[in-house]
């Protein structure tokens, strides 16, 4: 369970309507308590098993492949794209659906499950093969200036299929962030694909319950390139820095929100058995014994990548 986007307090007892993201061994729509709830392929070292996305007071409903709950002017919602549909045609095909339902609201985050990120089919890697067909339908919607339309983001690897994606989004007029010492990924040049990823380092949203700082899935990354390859240690403290750098830029100060602010992480990790290792050095570096934290097992959209960690933070 994450942090409610619209409540000062979290609970750790859910209603049956709420919006949830369970991880575990497989991709699908099961349901908790009657109500749908989108599983995803990726396997749970440690931590919480579930993620709250929005505690539902309307829904849930069905549009578009989307099953959507409201609260006041949040909406929240998942789909998966059809078994055995090509990846790129599958992401655009999510991603026109999601603009449909969220026609007339501003997009705050959206997560992305692209199974076997780091593959090959017909000679394009499939994170770069989704990346395609996500920009290419963020373009078709709102067209060429689209970049600045982008909200928080992440893509990480699921064991298996099919392509899922989640979203929060509202009617208050979000705010997005860039690293300072990050190229934004959506101007990333063309070694690292056909079409850049199409996600903002960070967004804000202030409304009458408060802040919500969203922070895109984040790792070790320097400009656009990978720093230290491979070294489990070295990129843990780029990607904290990283973390430190968007947080302050975004205004939740140098310290990642360690005053005053609620945390959750979700902490994605390449290789299962450097568990121990990472969770050891974030305990040093960055977290805090009150912090909302999830270790799961993913493949990172980059090769060399051991490690990527997301936030929420709420004030």
């Amino acid at each position: 369970m994450g942090i409610s986007p619209v409540s000062k307090a979290s609970s750790s007892v859910l209603s049956s309507g709420d919006c949830r993201i369970g991880f575990g061994s497989r991709t699908s729509l099961d349901e908790l308590h009657g109500v749908p709830r989108l599983s995803v392929a990726l396997p749970v070292l440690a931590g919480r098993d579930e993620e709250l996305l929005l505690p539902e007071r309307t829904g849930p409903f069905q549009k578009q492949k989307y099953t959507l709950f409201q609260n006041g002017s949040w909406l929240a919602g998942f789909a998966l794209a059809a078994a055995g549909i090509d990846l790129e045609v599958a992401a655009g095909d999510l991603y026109q659906g999601l603009f449909a339902v969220t026609a007339g609201l501003n997009l705050y985050r959206i997560w992305n499950y692209v199974p076997q990120i780091n593959a090959m089919t017909g000679g394009l890697e499939n994170y770069r093969r989704f990346c395609r067909g996500r920009s290419l339908a963020f373009e078709k919607h709102f067209g060429r200036d689209f970049q600045r339309r982008l909200p928080a983001g992440s893509a990480v690897g699921s064991m298996v299929g099919p392509l899922a994606v989640a979203f929060l989004a509202g009617k208050t007029e979000p705010s997005h962030f860039e690293n300072p010492r990050q190229v934004p990924a959506f101007e990333y040049p063309l070694e690292y694909g056909p079409r850049p990823p199409s996600f903002s380092r960070a967004t804000v949203v202030t409304t009458e319950h408060g802040r919500q700082l969203f922070v895109s899935g984040t790792a070790a990354i320097r400009g656009h390139a990978t720093v230290a390859a491979d070294d489990l240690e070295a990129q843990l403290a780029c990607t904290c820095e990283n973390l430190r750098l968007i947080a302050k830029t975004a205004g939740a100060g140098a310290d990642f929100g360690a005053g005053g602010w609620r945390r959750a992480f979700k902490v994605y990790i390449r290789h299962p058995e450097d568990l121990a290792r990472v969770r050891a050095q974030l305990e040093r570096e960055l977290l805090r014994p009150e912090d909302v934290v999830s270790y799961l097992q993913a493949d990172i959209c980059r090769r060399d990548l051991l490690v990527e960690i997301e936030a929420i933070l709420a004030q």
